[in-house]
């Protein structure tokens, strides 16, 4: 069966967290997203730069410091949510402010794909992600495997000053 209609993108998402304020802090400080819009204490959206074109790109919903953290693998839900970065550049600063935060839970090469795996205050986990310029996917192969950020850093750098 053949959907009669396209979806273009993922405009935003929603989670529900214990502290609304709490995760809104977090994704201020350690991914740069700015308060577009807050109702009390428990809904907080927020975009991931001034100049999106989304009203939010994540809505933040307190529920209660009682809440239960995430299962992951153990129920049927969402796993993880993927944030992308401009340049490899961005990508090794996310890595510095995630390990700062203590967030940073993995790092893979997948080879469309160079991803750092992380987790919020409430042990939501998230990707941020490089995507690997699509002529280079077919000779990177495609899997996952040891991310070598600093080795693909400098991979792309002496290229850039030998171009």
């Amino acid at each position: 069966m053949t959907a009669m209609f396209q979806i273009k993108r993922l405009n935003h998402a929603v989670l529900y967290v214990r502290d609304a304020q709490r995760a809104a802090q977090f994704y201020r400080d350690v991914l740069g997203f700015v308060v577009a819009e807050q109702y009390g204490d428990q809904a907080v959206f927020m975009r991931t730069n001034p100049n999106t074109q989304n009203h939010h790109d994540l809505g933040l919903f307190g529920i209660g410091l009682q809440a239960p953290p995430p299962t992951h693998g153990e129920r049927v839900g969402l796993y993880h949510l993927a944030w992308e970065v401009e340049t490899i550049e961005d990508l090794a600063r996310a890595r510095e402010a995630l390990l700062q935060a203590g967030a940073l839970v993995g790092e893979s090469d997948h080879g469309t794909s160079l991803s750092l795996y992380a987790k919020d205050p409430d042990g939501n986990e998230f990707e941020v992600f490089w995507p690997v310029p699509r002529e280079e996917w077919e000779s990177r192969g495609f899997g996952t495997r040891r991310l070598d950020l600093a080795g693909e850093l400098a991979r792309r750098t002496a290229g850039r000053a030998s171009a």
